[in-house]
Order: C-alpha cells, then sequence, then structure tokens
C-alpha cells in the first residue's frame, strides 16, 4: 500500500512521510486541507486509515469490489465513487478494449482522501498541480480538490469516444469500399466498447447530478456549478454514446444489407445459369434417346450435319436467352 499526505493552505504546501495512525491524526488536525493518496489498499494499513478519517468499512469495499459509479452522503463526509476509462490492448486478443479502474473520493470540509487500486492519471494530474502550487487550488477547499479529479477522470472519456467515433467513420467507409467478414469482427468489438463506456457514463452522470445539485453538505455552494459543469459533460457523454451506438447499429445493418445483396447477386447469376441450361440439357437428353431404325425414329440421327446442328441450336437458344434476360434488367 502507498499513502502519501498533503496539507495544503493558502500558498503553502507541506507533505507528511509517515503513515502511522498518529502521523493520520495529526495531518487531519493540521492548518489547511489535509489531501490523502492511497493506491494499493491492504486492510491493516486501511484500518488506521479508517480510524483516523471515521471510514466506514463497507465504502473502501465498494473501491476494491469495482461497483458502479456513485455517491453516498455520510454526516461528517461525502463518499464518491467514480471510474477512470483507458482504451488498452486486450487480454486475449490485439484489439484493443476499454479498461476500467475505481477511483473512491472520500472529503470532508478540510480534508480528502482518494483510493484506486492501482495509480491513476487523473489523480496524479491534480496532485502534481498541488504540489506545484498552483494558486486556484491551494486556495479552495476539499470540495473544490474533489472536482478537479472528477472533471479530469471525465476529461478522459473524451478521448476515448472521439477514438470510437473515428473508427465507426472508418468502418462505414470499409463498409462501402470492401465488405468483409473482418468489417463485422471490428463492428462487433466497437459495439462492445460503446457497452463498456456506456455503464461508466450513465451511473457517473447519475452520481454527479447528487453533487451538483446541492444536496451534499461538504460541497460549498461556490462549488456546485462546478460539478454542474461536470454533469454537462457527463450528459453530453451519454448523448454521444447512444448516438454512437445508433450508427454502429446503423453500419451493422448496412454490412448485412450489403452482404445480403452480394449473395442476392450471386444467386440471380447462378439462377441465370441454371435457366440456360435447363432447355440445353432437354435438348441434349431428348436426342442421347438415340432412337432409330423404327418409324418414331429420329431422322437426324441418319444426317450428316445434324450434331453440329444440335449444337448451333444450342448455342442460339442460350445467345436469344441472355439477350432476353439482360434487356429484362436481369444481368
Amino acid at each position: 500500500m502507498t499513502i502519501r499526505t498533503l496539507v495544503y493552505d493558502g500558498d503553502r504546501v507541506d507533505t507528511y512521510g509517515d503513515t502511522d495512525a498518529q502521523s493520520l491524526r495529526d495531518a487531519r488536525a493540521a492548518t489547511g486541507t489535509t489531501w490523502i493518496r492511497v493506491s494499493e489498499v491492504t486492510d491493516d494499513e486501511f484500518d488506521r486509515l479508517s480510524a483516523a478519517f471515521d471510514l466506514h468499512a463497507l465504502e473502501i469495499e465498494d473501491v476494491r469490489g469495482n461497483v458502479s459509479p456513485k455517491v453516498e452522503l455520510f454526516p461528517d463526509h461525502t463518499f464518491a465513487l467514480v471510474k477512470t476509462a483507458t482504451l488498452r490492448g486486450g487480454e486475449t486478443t490485439f484489439e484493443e478494449e476499454i479498461r476500467d479502474q475505481p477511483v473512491g473520493l472520500f472529503f470532508g470540509h478540510d480534508w480528502i482522501i482518494t483510493v484506486a487500486v492501482e495509480e491513476t492519471a487523473a489523480v496524479e494530474t491534480v496532485w502534481e498541480r498541488v504540489r506545484r502550487e498552483e494558486p486556484r487550488l491551494l486556495q479552495r477547499d476539499a470540495d473544490f480538490t474533489a472536482y478537479r479529479i472528477l472533471d479530469a477522470v471525465v476529461d478522459e472519456y473524451f478521448g476515448i469516444l472521439d477514438e470510437i467515433g473515428r473508427d465507426i467513420e472508418a468502418v462505414e467507409d470499409r463498409i462501402i469500399d470492401d465488405p468483409d467478414t473482418q468489417t463485422l469482427e471490428i463492428l462487433n468489438s466497437l459495439r462492445r466498447e460503446l457497452l463498456s463506456i456506456r455503464r461508466i457514463v450513465w451511473p457517473t452522470r447519475d452520481a454527479v447530478s447528487v453533487l451538483a445539485r446541492g444536496d451534499a453538505d461538504h460541497v460549498q455552494d461556490s462549488t456546485e456549478k462546478y460539478f454542474r459543469d461536470v454533469y454537462d459533460h457527463l450528459v453530453q457523454h451519454v448523448e454521444l454514446v447512444e448516438t454512437y451506438r445508433d450508427l454502429a447499429s446503423g453500419a451493422r445493418d448496412i454490412y448485412l444489407n450489403t452482404l445480403s445483396q452480394s449473395t442476392n447477386e450471386v444467386m440471380k447469376r447462378l439462377t441465370v445459369v441454371a435457366t440456360i441450361i435447363l432447355p440445353l440439357t432437354f435438348v441434349v437428353g431428348v436426342y442421347g434417346m438415340n432412337f432409330a431404325g423404327g418409324p418414331y425414329n429420329m431422322p437426324e440421327l441418319g444426317w450428316r450435319f445434324g450434331y453440329p446442328a444440335v449444337l448451333l441450336g444450342m448455342v442460339l437458344t442460350a445467345a436469344v436467352m441472355l439477350r432476353y434476360f439482360r434487356a429484362e434488367g436481369w444481368l
């Protein structure tokens, strides 16, 4: 487990190196806003953290259990669970897949704790801004830091959705130019990615709405507008996800229609060939009986040019039928 602690107030930032229970209590009691950053949680060290900040064991279990994003309100703090999302190579395929990671935010009036299973870029970005003593962060309370982390997490969704949008456009062009079985596999992969991001964005929007409408006592009135901005971004994400799902479904329908039309073209040509061969087969079958020497014999059997004449008749029959099919637009 990694625990790092910062205490910032106005224009200063102090770093605490110890992670024992008393050091955590001292950090919480220090003047300013206390930020404790936690990764790779272990039971023993979390017990110390929970004792210092009165956190419930079920809250950390939600982070470790990778449940859906949500916000829970407690008398002395607010708990928000969100998920980061990145496109990475799949474990069983070479295709990219959306990999999510839960991030838990616990914040009171003058303290905030971030808990993640692994280090996350969104938390790292805000953490470094505090360390660099960015005035806008140092002069605000813990709720504003929580907003900045949520905003960084939500901004990551834009990049993923933009990439998915470009992939859908490329697949649509490919369907028109050269549809094949690989195109369908790409479409199915895109649909899975959209389903994965949808499972993240929808509950995150509902969770952030709790912070944006003023239900949380630990969110100041001056900070609510920032959470409303994050909520607006999530509404855009939801709309984009639904739009892309419709586009992916439409592209899949176009692919299936194109494949069906291609199959129909093949069947039409095969039908034309079978139709032409049918009368020729009849002629060959009749003359294949080879009856001769009786009152109902085939006079052509004794004709010197009978064989060439039959072949010529078959060729003319096929030519007439082909011209008729072309005139009707069947070829």
